[in-house]
């Protein structure tokens, strides 16, 4: 299974590599665009969400990396929730 990085920008400018163990990443974000935090949240979800399904059809379990990663995405945007104009910029893939 094809596995991937992706970096992301925070509303604050902070860079963060993230991880998901499928390309599927690639149907839910495009590289060098914005997206509102909730959209952000959502998306980030659904993908990591598949990816990990998608290694639990394969081996028989979800991935912990996978859920871990969604995890620390969430987290880490808990102090921009109530900023109204936060958005998450996708800067690119590392295959």
């Amino acid at each position: 299974m094809p596995e991937m990085r992706f970096v992301i920008a925070w509303p604050d400018g902070r860079k963060e590599t993230c991880y998901s163990p499928s390309l599927v990443i690639k149907d839910y974000f495009a590289e060098g665009r914005s997206y509102p935090l909730s959209d952000f949240l959502d998306r980030s979800r659904t993908a990591l969400t598949i990816a990990s399904d998608r290694v639990k059809a394969k081996y028989g379990y979800p991935c912990s990396l996978a859920l871990g990663q969604l995890s620390r995405i969430e987290q880490a945007a808990t102090p921009y929730l109530t900023d109204a104009g936060a958005e998450v910029r996708c800067e690119s893939f590392i295959l």
